[in-house]
């Protein structure tokens, strides 16, 4: 998935006119960086990838993909009906999901979701020592975060609170408040994410320094996992 990943930021990258260079300094990461991410070299961390996709004016999810094919579990059998009907359910096997492998060991499963629907789902995994800035600078974005924390550990710095949340524990928390996920214990933290609100912001207004702020940031988590598409 890197390699598709960075072919498909160097597609828009590239249709939008931008140089190598001129992106690099907008997000203040060096152009060596980005070429690496872009050939498939090396994997951005989530805060990159954020600000990336904000940059280019593309939804995260629309990196990612739609996955598998979707399958209406009322009637899979059954051909095609004549007219189209309403509230289908959409199954999406466990082998289809879309994902993304990040750096420093954090990993995005793109989970069944309608295109209208109000909210996007993703099972997350943190791997020890992985973290959602490995430049330690917390970051926001448009929507709001629920979540359900399946196994492992992870912790959550929000704003100036740290809060370390085990297995069972849930969050819900507005994105636009600084934050930064990690995990430092010794094994593999794996929850559920839902993300309500995917209009972009402009982010222009001032902050505390250490805290990545986008120009214009993608609607929620899921959307560096659906613009890319109309590229294509």
């Amino acid at each position: 998935m890197s390699d598709s990943l960075g072919a498909r930021l160097r597609e828009v990258r590239t249709a939008r006119g931008l140089s190598l260079r001129s992106v690099a300094q907008a997000l203040g990461v060096s152009a060596s960086l980005l070429s690496q991410v872009e050939i498939g070299r090396t994997q951005p961390s989530v805060s990159t990838l954020f600000a990336l996709a904000a940059h280019l004016g593309v939804s995260l999810d629309d990196l990612v993909g739609q996955g598998g094919a979707a399958v209406d579990a009322s009637d899979a059998a059954s051909p095609p009906p004549a007219s189209p009907r309403p509230a289908a359910t959409t199954v999406q096997r466990s082998h289809d999901y879309p994902v993304i492998e990040m750096e420093n060991g954090v990993r995005w499963e793109k989970l069944a979701a309608t295109a209208d629907g109000p909210a996007d789902a993703l099972l997350v995994t943190y791997q020890p020592g992985a973290s959602s800035s490995i430049e330690g600078k917390l970051m926001r974005h448009a929507g709001v975060e629920y979540a359900y924390l399946l196994e492992g550990e992870l912790t959550l710095q929000l704003e100036f609170d740290t809060f370390t949340l085990g297995a069972g524990d849930s969050l819900s928390f507005d994105s636009m408040r600084p934050h930064m996920f990690s995990n430092v214990a010794d094994r593999p933290a794996k929850g559920v994410w839902f993300v309500f609100g995917r209009r972009a912001h402009n982010l222009a207004a001032p902050t505390a320094p250490g805290i990545l702020v986008e120009p214009a940031v993608p609607a929620s988590a899921v959307d560096v996992l659906r613009a890319m598409e109309r590229m294509d």
